[in-house]
């Protein structure tokens, strides 16, 4: 089996046995999005649909594609004001469809990929959906983690230096050729690492327009997808990370809002979004704004590489991987601009 497809039989019979209703056989569907972990819609008997996600078959760097991590953070959070789909089971044997996959509820929905939001009726909506983001995050950040049974979901001590730790370490893992630019931001990172505030909250990990599922017709958030990253950590990397993305210019592999009248379409500035959201979450001011900026580009360039690595050695889940490398770049020389 490859990332494309599924052993179908043998998924239905090990379902048959562990999701209570189920009844094969059994169609699947991969979806476009899901670059790093496979996803699929399946179609049981009954016409029930069920999304899977999988770890990819071969050769995987250390600690990527942690579908294990995802189960339990999505199940930890059903019944929270967090909205995401209901889980059904994960499975760690390899042996049932080649890697380890879990399969959660299927939720009718949109999934909005351009920022500009063509599909809003007008302003007023686009104004909507960008604070029901807001509001999600928030609702996220303040889940009280010894509460839903997370306080170990991740490690003690400064999120943003553990962060530059593991993202240079995979940057180094995946990297195919050199770029002056992410070394000059693994240096200025380092050297500018703010101090730790003793923050900590459930971070998404990747927080972004298109991890979100809305409701069909409403300006409402109705699931909160892709949680491979999630941890626990300093809720002003999701933050950054949601305002970096709309720095990308519009023709970017992630389309962004680079040049974009915002105003004239209802999207808030930056400013805007950001004392919304510490209005939610009770924060006074955000210091080194900067530095959440420049370390959210140079993640996502390090992301980037290891799809481009994958894309090498055959593990990667899209077609286009291999396309990613120029982008790499292209973020790094992006970061830069902001470094002082």
């Amino acid at each position: 089996m490859t990332t494309q497809t599924l052993d179908t039989q043998s998924l239905g019979e090990y379902l048959s046995r562990h999701i209570p209703g189920f009844r094969g056989p059994l169609t699947a569907e991969k979806f476009a999005g899901g670059q790093s972990n496979p996803t699929f819609k399946l179609t049981a008997a009954d016409g029930q649909h069920y999304v899977l996600r999988r770890k990819p078959p071969g050769e995987l760097l250390k600690s990527a594609h942690a579908v294990d991590r995802e189960f339990r953070v999505i199940s930890a959070l059903h019944g929270t004001d967090v909205p995401v789909p209901k889980t059904h089971v994960l499975c760690e044997d390899n042996d049932v469809i080649g890697s380890m996959f879990y399969v959660m509820e299927y939720k009718e929905g949109r999934i909005l990929w351009d920022p500009l939001l063509p599909e809003a009726a007008d302003n007023a909506e686009r104004s909507a959906i960008y604070d029901a983001m807001n509001q999600t995050m928030a609702a996220l950040h303040n889940v009280d983690v010894n509460a839903v049974g997370l306080s170990d979901f991740g490690r003690p001590g400064n999120y943003f230096e553990r962060q530059l730790d593991r993202w240079s370490k995979q940057y180094r893992a995946s990297e195919t050729r050199h770029i002056a630019a992410m070394e000059s931001l693994m240096t200025w990172l380092a050297a500018r690492m703010p101090e730790d505030d003793g923050t900590v909250s459930l971070v998404h990990g990747d927080y972004r327009l298109d991890n979100m599922m809305f409701h069909p017709t409403e300006p409402r958030v109705i699931a909160l997808l892709d949680w491979e990253l999630s941890t626990l950590g300093h809720p002003l990397a999701d933050l950054a990370n949601q305002c970096m993305a709309w720095m990308l210019p519009r023709d970017g592999r992630i389309k962004g809002l680079g040049g974009v009248d915002r105003a004239a379409l209802g999207i808030p500035t930056d400013a805007e979004y950001i004392a919304r959201y510490c209005e939610r979450t009770g924060r006074d001011n955000i210091d080194n704004w900067n530095f959440y900026l420049v370390f959210s580009l140079f993640r996502l360039a390090a992301i980037l590489q290891g799809i481009v690595k994958r894309a090498q050695i055959g593990t990667a889940s899209s077609s286009e991987a291999d396309a990613e490398g120029d982008a790499v770049g292209q973020l790094a020389d992006q970061a830069i601009l902001l470094i002082d």
